[in-house]
């Protein structure tokens, strides 16, 4: 997010309400959140849900993931993943352009660029998806 999202005084009302309406609103009980913690202290969170399109190929996609620059190499990241996102579903995230870190993230743990971009709210990103790949395809 740009520094002028981010500066708005508008914008912890804003994410309050958006995290009352993830957590608690029937429309989005089939999402998933996860939040890690060290030390009784936030240091990480992650949603997922079903893809907006109901003709994509994917079982999830992933809206967020955020761990404190602090944490990164901790292992949260891949904890937080693995608890909105079955490693067994396909899935599918937009992530911020150029992102290295997160990109090379993302990959490590099967996501792959299909080629597709948008600009959202000023900010470049990618689409990365993972197919997962059924036993009976892996025999083929």
């Amino acid at each position: 997010m740009s520094d002028a999202v981010l500066d708005d005084p508008s914008f912890p009302a804003a994410r309050q309400r958006f995290w009352t309406a993830a957590l608690t609103d029937e429309r989005y009980h089939r999402n998933r959140a996860a939040v890690a913690e060290r030390d009784g202290r936030l240091i990480g969170i992650a949603m997922s849900g079903p893809p907006p399109d109901a003709a994509v190929q994917w079982a999830r996609q992933l809206h967020l993931l955020y761990v404190r620059a602090a944490d990164h190499g901790t292992g949260a990241g891949p904890a937080l993943l693995r608890a909105v996102i079955d490693p067994t579903e396909s899935a599918v995230l937009w992530v911020a352009d150029p992102n290295p870190r997160a990109q090379a993230f993302y990959r490590k743990h099967g996501f792959i660029a299909d080629g597709a971009v948008q600009v959202e709210d000023g900010v470049r990103e990618i689409r990365m998806v993972r197919q997962v790949r059924h036993h009976a395809d892996a025999d083929r």
